[in-house]
C-alpha cells in the first residue's frame, strides 16, 4: 500500500512540476518575532558600536579659535582614547522608549535607543543617549539578487547632554546612523534556492527569481518566487 501511495506522490509531483514551472511562496515576520530577535542580540552578544561620523564642518566646533588664545590643551591620542571612544552604542531601551521593529499603515519604522560620548573642545567628554526614529524602506536589489533595507533617520531626541551642544549632536547621530547601517542585506536569493529530491532518484531544483515584501499591520509578508528547473 505504501509504494503505491507513492507512487502517486511521485506521479503527482511531477505532473504539478510540469504545470507549474513557477510558484511563490510567502514568509511571515511578526513583530513578535523581531522582539525576540533584539532580545537574544542584546542578551547574548555586545551591543553594536560605530564611531561618531565628522563629514562636514558642521559637526565640529572651530578648535582653531580655542588654540590661538590659549584656551585648549592639545590632548594626545593616548589621552583621546583613553578619555572618549566618540562612538554611538546602540541600546534596548532608553527613556522608556525599546528599540523595536514596527509594521503600520504600509511603512516599517524602527525606534533605535542609543548611547555615547563626544569631546568637543573646551569642554571635554560629553555622554549623550537618545532615541532615534527610523523609517525603513524595502527593494529588491536586482544586480545583487538580494532584498535590502535602507534606513532613514527622521527626528532625533537627545538626552543625558545637559543642553550642552544637543543640536550638534543630535545631527551627528543622524549622519552616523544614516552613514554606518545602510544598506541592510536581508535576504539573498541563492541562500534561499535548493533542490528537493524526487522518488525515482532525481532531484528538482527551486531557484528563487524575486523576493517581494508587502507590509500589513502587524507583520511583513515575504514573498519568495521560485522557478522549477
Amino acid at each position: 500500500m505504501k509504494k503505491i501511495f507513492g507512487f502517486f506522490l511521485a506521479i503527482l509531483l511531477s505532473v504539478s512540476f510540469a504545470r507549474a514551472q513557477t510558484a511563490d511562496v510567502t514568509i511571515q515576520l511578526t513583530e513578535p518575532f523581531f522582539e525576540a530577535v533584539l532580545d537574544s542580540m542584546f542578551k547574548n552578544s555586545e551591543p553594536p558600536e560605530f564611531p561618531l561620523a565628522f563629514n562636514s564642518s558642521d559637526f565640529q566646533l572651530p578648535t582653531s579659535v580655542f588654540q590661538n588664545i590659549g584656551f585648549m590643551r592639545q590632548a594626545t591620542k593616548t589621552d583621546q582614547k583613553i578619555q572618549c571612544r566618540e562612538t554611538i552604542k546602540l541600546q534596548r531601551q532608553m527613556d522608556g522608549t525599546k528599540t523595536a521593529v514596527r509594521f503600520r499603515n504600509g511603512q516599517i519604522s524602527a525606534p533605535i535607543a542609543f548611547s555615547g560620548n563626544y569631546n568637543p573642545p573646551l569642554i571635554g567628554c560629553i555622554d549623550f543617549s537618545g532615541v532615534a526614529e527610523t523609517l525603513i524602506n524595502l527593494e529588491y536589489d536586482e544586480n545583487k539578487q538580494t532584498l535590502v533595507g535602507r534606513a532613514r533617520v527622521t527626528s532625533v531626541n537627545m538626552s543625558g547632554t545637559g543642553g550642552v551642544g544637543s543640536g550638534v549632536l543630535a545631527r551627528m547621530v543622524q549622519n552616523s546612523i544614516d552613514k554606518k547601517v545602510n544598506p541592510i542585506n536581508i535576504l539573498a536569493t541563492d541562500k534561499i534556492s535548493f533542490a528537493v529530491p524526487i522518488q525515482n532518484g532525481g532531484t528538482v531544483r527551486m531557484k528563487a527569481t524575486n523576493v517581494r515584501p508587502e507590509i500589513q499591520n502587524g507583520f511583513l509578508n515575504v514573498i519568495i518566487s521560485y522557478q522549477f528547473q
